[in-house]
């Protein structure tokens, strides 16, 4: 299984920006579909965006469209989730997720995906 290290989480106020990184190593597969996932306190883990390994393919939940942007670095080994105009609930461990099979279109599901980080806390706050 590939290994995924998430960065950059932190405190931020409503209406600021953060960027997530996943740093990835140990891949046995030549491509894979990514994606990004997030669990509230007493919440159940939820989708947030999903990559294509050619980067031509994203989705987004319907939360987040349009405020946050999932993109590859430029060689492949690390993955970014670029989030604007945070609000209160948008506050969660965000994970990053990664598989070799192919791309749900939409919605990804949970198990869609073998390989995890360990998550990376983004708390937005006043």
């Amino acid at each position: 299984q590939v290994q995924l290290v998430e960065s950059g989480g932190g405190l931020v106020q409503p209406g600021g920006s953060l960027r997530l990184s996943c740093a990835s190593s140990g891949r046995a597969f030549t491509s894979y579909k990514m994606g990004w996932f997030r669990q509230a306190p007493g919440k159940e883990r939820e989708f947030v965006a999903s990559i294509s390994w050619s980067g031509r393919d994203t989705f987004y939940s319907d939360s987040v469209k349009a405020r946050f942007a999932i993109s590859w670095g430029n060689d492949k080994n690390t993955l970014y989730l670029q989030m604007n105009s945070l609000k209160p609930e948008d506050t969660a461990v965000y994970y990053c997720a990664a598989d070799p099979g192919p791309l749900r279109i939409g919605v990804s599901l949970s198990t869609d995906f073998a390989s995890w980080g360990q998550g990376a806390q983004v708390t937005v706050s006043s």
